[in-house]
């Protein structure tokens, strides 16, 4: 029986006036922002609506910017049954909200928590990222295991698209290599930090801490997550898996493979953007997409 799969955007959809059509035209909507406004203690929403690119960049902004305009837009959707959901990384949190595993309050709280530890860990050492374009997994990962310093595979996006992390001298070096082995591109990417490399782990800790005095609920479908690209029902699995997510990378690439082999026919991105519906289309072509900002 085909299934619909739910699919929730990490950092890098974000944009100026997000979640303002929401907040104006439903009181459902307006009452959530206004929760987060509190439980954060800042109006964010004030970012959000009418910041600049500068404010929404920030990572301790950007999250919980796009965990809120995701989680509400799921909220407001008529039919919130997915049979399976999935989150790119910061989405995966988005995805644990509208399966019911983590409370909205929980998961805002748990967002805001996680951006603060990373946006730490990026001050405590210089380091970045990079988009790697055509050219096999295998080989990015064999030239990143070669170079001095630490650099690693963090994001398998789709066939063709994998970014890298780490230092930013290991990061170069890689860059050079990889386009010498025939990459299309190796382009150092205007990111904070070195996400999902072993450079995150002060940041884990905190956030290991957070996710441990966190109530989880079991989940009403099973969770697609990045650490396993595969279908997770166990919400204690559930939690060691988004404690590890921070240090490991994001399988994008396999977790839509795991569901379009599990009977996911529809793909349905909810946030904001359009990102996650590109990549569905370059992993499983014959997929239906489409999406709800």
């Amino acid at each position: 029986m085909a299934k619909h799969a739910y699919i929730f955007p990490g950092q890098g959809s974000q944009f100026v006036g997000m979640g303002k059509d929401l907040y104006d035209n439903s009181p459902e909507a307006k009452a959530l922002f206004e929760q987060a406004n509190d439980i954060l203690g800042f109006r964010i929403t004030d970012l959000m609506f009418a910041g600049t690119d500068e404010d929404l960049k920030q990572t301790r902004v950007t999250q919980p910017a796009i965990f809120l305009h995701s989680v509400i837009r799921a909220r407001l959707l008529d039919n919130s049954h997915p049979d399976m959901v999935a989150g790119h990384s910061l989405g995966e949190f988005s995805a644990l909200v509208a399966n019911g595993t983590l409370s909205f309050e929980d998961g805002l709280k748990l967002v805001y928590q996680r951006a603060m530890a990373m946006q730490e860990a990026c001050e405590m050492q210089p380091s970045t990222m990079a988009a790697v374009l055509a050219l096999e997994d295998s080989k990015v990962e064999e030239i990143c295991s070669g170079i001095n310093g630490i650099v690693v595979p963090a994001n398998y996006n789709c066939p063709g698209q994998l970014v890298i992390s780490g230092a930013i001298d290991a990061i170069n070096e890689a860059c050079e290599a990889l386009k010498a082995a025939g990459a299309k591109r190796a382009l150092v990417l205007p990111v904070g930090g070195a996400f999902h490399s072993p450079l995150m782990e002060p940041a884990r800790e905190k956030l290991a801490a957070a996710i441990e005095n966190t109530t989880f609920n079991e989940p009403s479908c099973p969770v697609y997550q990045n650490v396993t690209a595969s279908a997770v029902s166990d919400k204690d699995a559930i939690r060691k898996n988004l404690v590890a997510q921070l240090t490991a990378p994001v399988k994008w690439t396999q977790s839509v493979q795991a569901m379009w082999a599990d009977g996911a026919t529809h793909f349905t991105e909810v946030g904001p953007g359009k990102v996650l519906q590109g990549l569905v289309k370059k992993i499983a072509p014959e997929a239906e997409t489409d999406g709800f900002q």
